[in-house]
């Protein structure tokens, strides 16, 4: 009998739960609260998607509700895509939202540039309507659209992309890199509309790709540029008025324009000065967020630099800033930050000289194991050795900083000269006697005027700010003999000029 009445009353409660309604809503009154009033999706360029941004839509009462609708103002012709509680569309009836919780609205867009304006930004608007009539609330969406000159590889029909040969592996097999020559008609970037670029784009033999003061190269992922032997890359920036739009200085970067993406490393692959490329010039350019800034091999036989860089910045790339391979480079006043390797890395010999130039490595994205600057005259493969002779790497006024020890290391295998001196440096070297390799900075001849461990004092490092105080250790240090006339800002250097590509300023007072 006890076993009946259990299963009676588990029956009713079955019967009972089966009539109950656990969903019952009141309709909503026009009381929704969410996490922003306007969602600014910033900056995209003309038909390329944006990020997701999400929005919060919060039901604060005590009662479950439904949302009769929930629609783009524009509807279904609207440049905007919404998911809502995980269902894709432009328009959504009787969503429900229980008492005390909240639903997520996710947003995109695509837009067309050409379907609305011939300018070159167009400001996109658009609002989600949360209910119709009295109780309609709604929040705003923005995004501006940006115009760009878009270059790309071709697209053939049996499904390839058209592709750059860089000659064979040692198994025989094509070694293939996605890219394009540019065309006369696109050998120069004017500062009239940014510049994309899908792939590599390539400046043939005996052609010169010039870049004019104030444009910007945006680079999709695993794209950038190549010069080809006999080639060459002038950059033409100028000093900006204006440093915070640096709206004479060329930049490049990644093509993802939010916030969120300004400081990402490793976006972009790289501009790379093949073997054999001549007379590249680099000025007032800032270079950011690449796998490598600037990768350069070889030499092109004569006397002049291969590359030539100055009031430059190259920051937040996730290999190496500069890597040269018996390269032959001049830089003045050139800021190289922080790099998942070394800022500046000279290897298989090479002739360098750099003067008032600052290495700081503030790389914080994942463990480092090499130095801020590595010179060594050979380059090591799991196949064999090659060395090469290290004609000269010459550093002047410049500072070697970053948060390791040893922000230095001089590699030399002595089948092949080294050639290294660094004049009126500071430089940051902590050796600890633990058997690790030692210099003498205070070998004249190697190291004159040169000294360890002052603090730069830089205003703000882990931003790659690397402005120095009156106090920096690198006040006054400079050779004035053979320091740059200004600095990478245009201050003039001086009688007693400062180390490093800044003079010293008064840093302002935090709020």
């Amino acid at each position: 009998m006890r076993y009946l009445y259990s299963l009676l009353l588990l029956c009713s409660i079955v019967l009972w739960s089966s009539c109950r309604n656990d969903f019952e809503t009141e309709p909503s009154t026009g009381n929704l609260q969410f996490s922003r009033d306007t969602v600014y999706l910033d900056t995209v360029f003309s038909n390329i998607g944006s990020s997701t941004y999400n929005l919060k839509v919060y039901n604060r009462s005590d009662d479950d509700i439904t949302i009769p609708t929930i629609q783009l103002a524009g509807g279904e012709s609207s440049n905007y895509r919404l998911n809502v509680d995980g269902l894709p569309g432009k328009s959504f009836e009787n969503i429900d939202i229980l008492a005390k919780d909240s639903i997520f609205v996710f947003i995109e867009t695509t837009a067309n540039i050409e379907n609305f304006s011939n300018e070159n930004q167009f400001l996109l608007t658009d609002a989600i309507e949360f209910d119709t009539g009295a109780n309609q609330q709604k929040v705003e969406l923005v995004t501006l659209i940006q115009d760009a000159v878009f270059l790309y590889p071709e697209k053939f029909d049996d499904g390839t992309t058209e592709s750059l040969s860089f000659g064979f592996d040692e198994e025989g097999n094509e070694i293939l890199i996605e890219g394009f020559f540019l065309d006369e008609t696109e050998l120069t970037f004017t500062n009239e509309k940014p510049y994309v670029i899908y792939g590599y784009a390539a400046v043939p033999g005996n052609r010169t790709l010039n870049i004019e003061a104030g444009a910007r190269v945006h680079f999709h992922e695993a794209s950038g540029i190549i010069v080809a032997q006999d080639g060459s890359l002038h950059v033409n920036g100028m000093l900006s008025n204006d440093q915070e739009t640096l709206e004479n200085e060329v930049i490049f970067e990644s093509d993802r324009l939010e916030p969120d993406f300004s400081e990402i490393p490793g976006q972009w692959g790289a501009i790379w000065l093949t073997a054999g490329s001549t007379n590249n010039l680099i000025n007032y350019a800032t270079i950011k967020n690449a796998t490598v800034g600037i990768l350069t091999e070889s030499n092109d036989g004569t006397s002049n630099p291969t590359l030539t860089i100055n009031n430059s910045k190259i920051y937040n790339s996730s290999n190496a800033g500069l890597l040269a391979r018996t390269g032959h480079v001049k830089g003045n006043n050139l800021v190289i930050g922080s790099a998942g390797q070394s800022s500046l890395s000279l290897s298989l010999g090479g002739q360098y000289n750099f003067t008032n130039c600052t290495f700081a490595n503030y790389w914080t994205g994942s463990y480092r194991s090499l130095p801020t600057v590595l010179v060594q005259n050979y380059l090591e493969t799991p196949e064999q050795i090659f060395v090469s002779d290290l004609i000269e790497a010459n550093f002047n006024n410049c500072i070697i900083y970053g948060n390791e020890n040893r922000e230095l290391v001089l590699n030399e295998r002595s089948e092949a000269d080294f050639n290294a001196r660094f004049e009126n440096c500071l430089i940051r070297y902590n050796d600890f006697g633990f058997g690790s390799q030692g210099y003498d900075f205070d070998d004249e001849t190697l190291f004159p005027g040169t000294i360890i461990n002052v603090i730069p004092n830089f205003y703000n490092p882990q931003e790659n700010e690397f402005m120095i105080d009156e106090e920096s250790g690198a006040n006054n240090l400079a050779n004035p003999s053979t320091a740059t006339n200004q600095d990478i800002l245009g201050t003039p250097r001086g009688s007693s000029p400062d180390s490093g590509a800044y003079e010293s300023i008064i840093f302002p007072e935090e709020d």
